[in-house]
């Protein structure tokens, strides 16, 4: 499942530097989640960071996005060969 964030974040900017997919962003009015980067942070940490550091309790899970854990590990190591640069070498 990917996370949302919902219109009483407050743009504190405290998760946006926590997402290691890099997944947050600021959008029109309210910071937003990507929820094609977005792997609950599988792959990096036991909990979403986001959701631990937001002051307001405002991630919760998207309804509309609901994928298992096996698909946020599928997810991560997309990102993560996608991110790969290739061997000079």
């Amino acid at each position: 499942m990917a996370l949302m964030i919902t219109d009483e974040c407050i743009n504190c900017d405290v998760c946006e530097p926590e997402c290691p997919n890099q997944a947050i962003a600021m959008g029109a009015e309210i910071y937003q989640i990507d929820p094609d980067k977005c792997t609950e942070c599988v792959g990096h940490f036991d909990d979403p960071q986001c959701v631990q550091v937001c002051p307001v309790a405002c991630i919760p899970v998207d309804p509309g996005r609901v994928e298992t854990r096996e698909l946020l590990w599928v997810k991560y190591r997309q990102l993560i060969a996608g991110a790969r640069v290739p061997d000079a070498g």
